[in-house]
């Protein structure tokens, strides 16, 4: 692949980006509160359209994930900005915070099903009953995974928020092209 500098992100990595942050915004609004105190009502997470939704969102955000980091390895060269130390690595830790919290929130749910014995319901009437490797594992019952679930769920969006904030401090404050780089290009007249 093309390894010149750029000063933006190429189009599929600009796709890549900006779907996983739509579907991650609408799996937490979908994201049912609550969810484990239905269950033990006895409700079928099947006859609730926010928890079919909501699952088949997270497998979604997961897929985009594994694409995106799969891309990243194939994708032509990242645009570099000059930032001041501290800058730089608060932009590398954030972005490291949130791929972790992309791939742990996946996997918390997975923990907070399996470790239940709830089913994970999809679109299309997808529906895994039971997941035993999960529930007979030994960090089933380590802490309530549907709590830590949530908590991360609260917590990629602030970090999201403080990304989205920082990105228009560098287009308004510093006017450096940071946010422009992640932009789609306008189209010339």
């Amino acid at each position: 692949m093309n390894q010149q500098p750029t000063s933006r992100y190429d189009s599929f990595s600009l796709f890549l980006h900006w779907s996983t942050a739509v579907v991650v915004t609408i799996a937490f609004i979908l994201g049912p509160g609550g969810f484990g105190r239905l269950m033990r009502q006895g409700v079928d997470p099947a006859t609730r359209s926010d928890i079919v939704w909501h699952e088949s969102l997270g497998m979604l955000v997961l897929a985009l994930t594994v694409l995106r980091l799969a891309w990243m390895a194939l994708r032509p060269a990242a645009p570099q900005f000059q930032l001041s130390g501290w800058m730089h690595w608060s932009a590398k830790l954030v972005r490291i915070a949130l791929w972790v919290l992309l791939f742990a929130l996946p996997v918390t749910a997975f923990m907070a099903l399996g470790s239940e014995g709830h089913p994970l319901t999809l679109l299309g009437g997808v529906r895994i009953d039971r997941m035993p490797f999960i529930a007979e594992s030994r960090v089933a019952g380590l802490a309530d995974w549907g709590d830590v679930h949530q908590f991360l769920g609260d917590a990629i969006m602030w970090l999201a928020g403080l990304h989205a904030i920082a990105a228009i401090f560098h287009h308004v404050v510093l006017k450096d092209g940071v946010l422009m780089a992640m932009l789609p290009r306008r189209k010339s007249r």
